[in-house]
């Protein structure tokens, strides 16, 4: 009989909890040898340093350690790393790939509430909803006293889609449910057949903001991206455009933002800021034109049970030398198709 590889979780307290259940537990003894400590959120401490020694996998979540070089030589048995969330930034680096480590995440279970949060935001955004329900005076007076909030409206939309990632492919494709929206992604590095197939249409920024009537971005975090949407680019949307964001709070310049919303000229919604949390004299925290949400979007609650079960299946064809899925390469892990 074969015998099952070795396996360590390596995760805070909280996210142990909300990924392993008794049955998910189960299942996971199925897969692997588990020994004492099944569980660490420490690589540092003695117990798990011994533990390390034959560790060949270990599944990895919020709140696990960086794997330092120095880490990764007291486990030199170790084969694989699956990841039960989303982005392996700060987790994984260079001494994993130089070692032939395999590397795998959650991310495209992620992607789903990602997607599902982005969608309602669009819905939302081209009713302009949640900022006529922060205006108490006309949003109890009726439809007929609004005015300075653009067409109210879900037909015939203009939807600009900033990086055709995980979560933009399903965003593009969750729209076609809006009927007569067009759907336009910038993405320097997507294949213009690809987001064609998708029912987008692959175009420079600079030829998508003047038409995005709503913006979305799901472009990874990089330093190539940092303010990606700053006061140039912002000052091309169109009069009551909004500008949504669920990948990362640096790829914009929140002060021109602040600057543009406070206008009037602008609307946002934000579930990732820069920083985060926002201060408390933050401007984007109190103006009208911008709803911010305490980064939801991606799983929370039963939806962490779906990243569990994803990184299950994945170690399941693993262990038995199947192709993987979702394996993160050093190639995509450096362009930031990881996160």
């Amino acid at each position: 009989m074969q015998t099952k590889p070795r396996a360590l979780i390596v995760m805070s307290r909280q996210s142990f909890d909300a990924h392993f259940d008794a049955a998910r537990l189960a299942r996971l003894a199925d897969l692997v040898t588990l020994a004492e400590p099944v569980w660490t959120d420490d690589l540092d401490q003695p117990a798990v340093r011994a533990r390390l020694a034959d560790v060949e996998v270990m599944l990895t979540s919020w709140g696990a350690p960086g794997l330092t070089p120095e880490r990764l030589a007291a486990a030199p048995a170790l084969r694989a790393i699956l990841h039960c969330a989303g982005s392996v930034r700060g987790l994984v680096g260079d001494e994993v790939w130089r070692r032939g480590i395999r590397v795998t995440s959650g991310a495209d279970a992620n992607a789903i509430p990602v997607a599902e949060y982005t969608l309602a935001a669009i819905i939302f955004a081209g009713k302009k909803a949640p900022f006529l329900a922060a205006d108490d005076d006309r949003a109890y007076r009726g439809w007929g006293m609004v005015t300075g909030y653009g067409d109210l409206s879900n037909f015939r939309r203009t939807v600009g889609i900033v990086g055709f990632s995980r979560v933009g492919r399903r965003v593009v494709d969750l729209l076609k449910i809006l009927d007569g929206t067009t759907c336009l992604v910038a993405d320097p590095y997507a294949d213009p057949a690809e987001v064609e197939q998708a029912g987008a249409t692959l175009v420079p920024l600079e030829e998508l903001l003047p038409r995005a009537e709503i913006l979305s971005l799901h472009a990874p975090e990089l330093r190539e991206t940092r303010h990606l949407i700053g006061a140039n680019q912002l000052k091309l949307l169109p009069d009551s455009a909004t500008v949504i964001n669920t990948a990362r709070g640096s790829l914009i310049d929140s002060d021109a933002l602040a600057a543009e919303c406070a206008s009037g000229r602008l609307f946002a919604i934000l579930d990732v800021t820069d920083p985060e949390p926002l201060p408390l004299d933050s401007p984007l925290r109190r103006l009208a034109q911008v709803r911010v949400t305490p980064h939801i979007a991606g799983s929370l609650g039963s939806e962490v049970g779906r990243l569990t079960d994803h990184v299950l299946d994945e170690l399941a064809r693993w262990t038995k030398q199947q192709p993987l899925q979702a394996e993160i390469t050093e190639q995509t892990w450096a362009l930031g198709l990881s996160a």
